[in-house]
């Protein structure tokens, strides 16, 4: 039987807390179990990636105990900021990096933390056997940005549930975004746009995380028209669920991705998706079977006219439905994304052993 351990940030095993990067390295664990792996979680406590001693020490001792040449794959928030810690252990374990976000990519980061975080991150890639990015334009940034070996990193794309067609609300005015409310997820760009509209009917439901970054947060909720936008706070299962069945259109304001996992998730419910163009979401929104987008795809200075063209264009909103509802038949399942991981994990475990 093929093992792995897995190296999560403990929040991974809170479903209340539903991040991309947390929801993806919950469904890969579930799903290389369902194939026969031997899956051993260790979830590491502490404020990844700039740890305390205590979370430092957590993550070097529970290394010290596996045996040489085992597969451990790491939540990249983890392994990137500490390589005093992984690089070394990347001597005698054959260690996989799974990046969800460059770490210097975090919006509003000091210049000097970015760069130190920066050559951490770049540190501990070139010390790992394989590094998995979760979509092709992550990888390729990943390997243009750090230098590394082509074959070096990989592409594993998240997947994502079937689910039953939304019904929305109006047809028009109801819109969701679904995103923890920090500044690379740009709700301060859609919250703008929309204040440039507040002629027309419409009503932002906001669900996502609020504590990661409270000043922002705070700005936010005093510049809102608190009777057409709503903070509501992370959901998940049928709460989550009513959210997306009610949405009419969904959007995402990013000011950077590296996959967009709740773009699928709207698309899975026949939802078209109104989203900033950075990439790789023009890719993730892609085209349904007859070529046509899903959505609409601007620039930060494009959102409020795309929205009022969404609120007052009857045939473009019929329009951007139905491919919507063509596109959601295109979308990967996640025994895709895990038989993906596993063949990786096979070919590292066949690999040469690390020489510590």
């Amino acid at each position: 039987m093929n093992s792995v351990h897995t190296v999560w940030p403990a929040q991974v095993a809170d479903v209340a807390a539903p991040s991309g990067g947390n929801v993806y390295d919950r469904r890969v664990s579930a799903g290389l179990s369902s194939l026969g792996w031997n899956v051993d979680e260790i979830l590491v406590g502490g404020d990844w990636p700039r740890p305390d001693a205590a979370a430092r020490a957590e993550l070097a001792s529970a290394l010290d105990q596996l045996d040489s040449g085992e597969v451990v794959l790491f939540d990249g928030l983890v392994a990137c900021g500490v390589p005093e810690i992984v690089v070394p252990a990347a001597r005698r374990l054959r260690v996989v990096v799974l990046v969800h976000l460059r770490l210097a990519a975090e919006t509003g980061l000091p210049p000097a933390v970015r760069d130190d975080l920066d050559r951490r991150e770049r540190e501990v890639l070139h010390a790992a056997h394989a590094v998995v990015a979760t979509s092709e334009w992550a990888a390729r940034e990943l390997t243009e940005h750090h230098n590394l070996p082509v074959n070096r990193v990989h592409n594993v794309n998240p997947g994502v549930d079937r689910a039953p067609i939304a019904h929305g609300t109006d047809g028009a005015s109801r819109l969701l975004c679904v995103a923890s409310v920090t500044p690379r997820k740009g709700h301060d760009l859609l919250v703008d746009a929309l204040a440039t509209i507040d002629d027309l009917d419409w009503h932002l439901v906001c669900v996502g995380a609020l504590h990661h970054a409270p000043e922002h947060v705070a700005r936010l909720k005093s510049s809102i028209a608190r009777e057409k936008v709503d903070f509501v706070g992370p959901q998940h299962g049928d709460e989550l669920e009513q959210s997306y069945a009610a949405a009419d259109l969904f959007v995402l304001a990013s000011r950077a991705e590296t996959y967009g996992m709740v773009v699928t998730e709207a698309l899975a419910r026949g939802i078209p998706v109104l989203a900033t163009d950075v990439d790789p979401l023009p890719r993730t929104v892609g085209h349904a079977p007859d070529g046509s987008v899903p959505g609409l795809l601007v620039p930060p200075e494009g959102l409020a006219a795309a929205l009022r063209r969404w609120l007052t264009d009857a045939e473009l909103r019929e329009r951007l439905r139905k491919a919507a509802v063509q596109r959601r038949g295109m979308l990967s399942g996640w025994a895709k994304t895990s038989n993906t991981l596993a063949e990786l994990l096979t070919q590292v475990t066949r690999s040469s052993p690390p020489n510590g």
